[in-house]
């Protein structure tokens, strides 16, 4: 493991990956709701569970990206230490194939002051990626991130070193930091209809929105007290997809204005087949991989863990692990081996 006491100066992993066929089969006909012969990428796959978590380790909040051939994946990566000491970071791997992954990479530093977690996206602004991510300070041992959590922005010129970060202002440039309301999971998303237009979805005490088209001067312009944390939001047709976390499950709400919002669901996925989920599944993160050879699919990331948070044996701190579905449309998932308990 790397540890990056510089925020910008890791050392590339790359791995060592197997190449395979990532050509796709050929389509078959039908409903989605029938679909089993899956593109050849996924049929691959023995499982659901992309990194496992265990008595030391968790593995939180992914986000991902298809850039170069390679499958870029983001999440929080938390450890316990010796000394029983918790640490939270941001970290990354990436894979050919979505089974093979790279040595994870740290590239925040061991502060629990900071505490850099929670990617919520990559997007494409100019000639950088932006990442937006979150401080959760526990600095005196706190099961959750105190009153001075913060969203941030990371910026890189190859999605694998990144920049020190800049603060996200999204309550107004005019709030002074310490005046700040607590805010978690950010995510990132041009408006549909205006290119260069960009919003912010992040937690404070719900699901809150701003605007910018800098990056950097934003505008609020709504709330929804109702809706999880964990906010996702993509575009499809001529609306938003917002997934987001209730209190187990993947909610989706949908908007064609980003005020208006109606309910559409909760996902379980296999969460009947998963004991490594059985405490709480969330945190969906969903990537549009239809033009990925291979794949064909809308890729769902997410995590869950063992027990529920406040259990004793844990599934905060410990215990959560990383996994993923995949859709043509949205509506009916699926994932490796279903029907069979993993």
């Amino acid at each position: 493991m790397n540890n990056a006491e510089n925020v910008t100066g890791m050392d590339q992993v790359t791995g060592n990956i197997p190449w395979k066929s990532l050509l796709p089969d050929s389509k078959e006909p039908g409903s989605a709701v029938l679909e089993t012969n899956h593109p050849r990428c996924l049929a691959a796959l023995a499982s659901p569970v992309v990194f496992r978590g265990d008595n030391v380790t968790a593995y939180r909040d992914p986000a991902a990206l298809w850039h170069g051939g390679w499958f870029y994946l983001y999440f929080t990566l938390v450890e316990t230490e010796a000394d029983g000491r918790v640490f939270e970071y941001a970290a990354w791997s990436k894979s050919r194939d979505l089974e093979s992954w790279t040595e994870r990479v740290i590239f925040t530093p061991r502060d629990n002051n900071l505490n850099f977690s929670s990617p919520g996206n990559v997007i494409k602004a100019g000639d950088e990626w932006v990442l937006c991510l979150q401080t959760y300070p526990r600095p005196n041992g706190e099961k959750y991130g105190n009153e001075t959590a913060r969203i941030w922005t990371m910026r890189s010129r190859d999605l694998e070193h990144w920049a020190s970060p800049q603060l996200l202002r999204v309550e107004g440039a005019d709030v002074p930091v310490e005046k700040m309301s607590r805010m978690i999971d950010p995510c990132l998303v041009e408006d549909k209809t205006e290119k260069g237009k960009w919003w912010c979805f992040y937690k404070c005490d719900g699901a809150s929105w701003s605007w910018s088209r800098d990056l950097e001067t934003w505008t609020p312009a709504g709330a929804a007290r109702d809706v999880g944390e964990n906010a996702c939001v993509i575009v499809d047709g001529d609306e938003y997809v917002l997934f987001h976390s209730p209190e187990t499950g993947i909610g989706i709400r949908r908007s064609k204005d980003m005020q208006t919002w109606r309910d559409v669901g909760v996902l379980k996925l296999g969460l009947d087949q998963w004991p490594w989920a059985q405490g709480r599944l969330t945190a969906g993160f969903v990537l549009d991989a239809r033009d990925v050879p291979g794949v064909e699919r809308y890729v769902l990331f997410f995590h869950g863990s063992d027990y529920p948070e406040s259990d004793p044996r844990g599934g905060f701190d410990t215990f959560s692990s990383l996994g993923l579905a995949w859709s043509t449309d949205l509506t009916d998932w699926h994932w490796p081996s279903e029907n069979k308990k993993h």
